[in-house]
């Protein structure tokens, strides 16, 4: 088994972690620096990551967690955001591409975000989904555990970290040292989840 393939076979949702364990810096840094590297559409990177490492803070997130505890033990909180505005980063994003691709692209961008609201939320969602996976593979690959949790308050969430009407929470992820090994999950073989050509009832 390769390393890529590795991490992602001992990959598991920790809820236990050892208290008061800090994350180096230099290390967290490297995870959203690997967790950047996502794939996005039009490569207009739509996430954005508030790190909460201070108790203080994890404090405020718990009760917006509904009282789960690994929000408390865990060495850092990671609140992922997906930005519905994706498209005014647009001509940044392309600022030194060929000016007629770069047009190009403005103008299929722009168009697609007129659609409104609700498709800047679909963008948000599917593609910081795409950033918070490789956030907690990055943290496996480095030796440390995580938890994606969608059971959270989303409208609490935002006044309390000051998140701006552009951006909305798509998940939190406690990331820490595991205090113990993950409680095994039951997983659907291959040939139950895999169709060929067309859907099949299996």
């Amino acid at each position: 088994m390769n390393e890529t393939f590795k991490v992602m076979e001992e990959r598991s949702s920790v809820r236990l972690y050892q208290k008061d364990k800090e994350i180096p810096t230099e290390t967290l840094h490297q995870i959203f620096e690997m967790a950047g590297k996502a794939p996005s559409a039009w490569n207009l990177q739509h996430w954005r990551f508030i790190v909460v490492t201070s108790q203080e803070q994890k404090e405020k997130l718990f009760p917006i967690a509904y009282n789960q505890k690994h929000v408390l033990d865990a060495s850092a909180v990671v609140v992922v955001l997906g930005d519905t505005e994706a498209d005014k980063v647009a001509a940044e994003v392309f600022e030194k591409a060929p000016e007629e691709a770069r047009n190009t692209l403005l103008k299929n961008i722009n168009s697609a975000y007129s659609q409104g609201r609700a498709m800047g939320e679909r963008e948000a969602l599917r593609n910081a989904s795409l950033g918070a996976m490789q956030l907690m593979l990055a943290a496996k690959a480095v030796g440390i555990d995580s938890c994606p949790m969608t059971g959270f308050d989303h409208a609490a969430i935002v006044p309390a970290l000051g998140i701006p009407e552009r951006f909305i929470p798509v998940m939190m992820i406690t990331l820490g040292y595991a205090d113990g090994p993950a409680k095994p999950t039951e997983r659907f073989d291959v040939n139950r989840i895999v169709m060929h050509e067309k859907f099949e009832e299996k």
